[in-house]
This record gives C-alpha cells, sequence and structure tokens, in this order.
C-alpha cells in the first residue's frame, strides 16, 4: 500500500474528504517526525512504538575490493510491534 491508496482507506474507514484525510496524515507524519527528532518515543496502545536507536560505529568491508571499512555511528528508527497488531497479523 502506498501514499495514495493509504489515504484512500483512511477517508473511507473515517468518512473524511481524501483531502481531509492527507492533511490529518500528513500531521501524523510530521509530528512523529518531530518527536523522533526530539529523542522522544511515540506509542500508540496497541498498534506499536517508534523509537530512536543508535547503531554502534563498526568495521564493514566493502564488497567489491574485500578491504575494510569504517561505518561511522548512526540514529536510526526502530518500530515495535504492538501485542493487538502482532496478533492481527
Amino acid at each position: 500500500m502506498n501514499k495514495a491508496q493509504l489515504i484512500d482507506s483512511i477517508a473511507e474507514k473515517a468518512g473524511l474528504t481524501k483531502a481531509d484525510a492527507k492533511k490529518a496524515l500528513d500531521a501524523f507524519v510530521e509530528s512523529t517526525t518531530d518527536a523522533l527528532k526530539n529523542g522522544d518515543r511515540v506509542a500508540l496502545i496497541g498498534f506499536g512504538s517508534f523509537a530512536v536507536s543508535t547503531r554502534s560505529a563498526r568495521t564493514g568491508r566493502n564488497p567489491q575490493t574485500g578491504a575494510p571499512i569504517e561505518i561511522s555511528e548512526k540514529k536510526v528508527v526502530k518500530f515495535k510491534p504492538g501485542a493487538e497488531l502482532s496478533d492481527a497479523v
């Protein structure tokens, strides 16, 4: 499902216009992004939670040459599904 299909589904299930559903989805994405940038965790009971984690620096290998390369530390977003979502899938 892509963004347009998700907007259509939200509009249909919530009885909203597609424009309102797009605004709601965009607001959710923006709010979630802002919270994660600030180091906060976003938890949606029954659905799951989004959190920022730090992937530590490590030594990797160049797949073409096999030479070792240093991979720097990086922040990544992790999603942990909730019990209801896991049971539904």
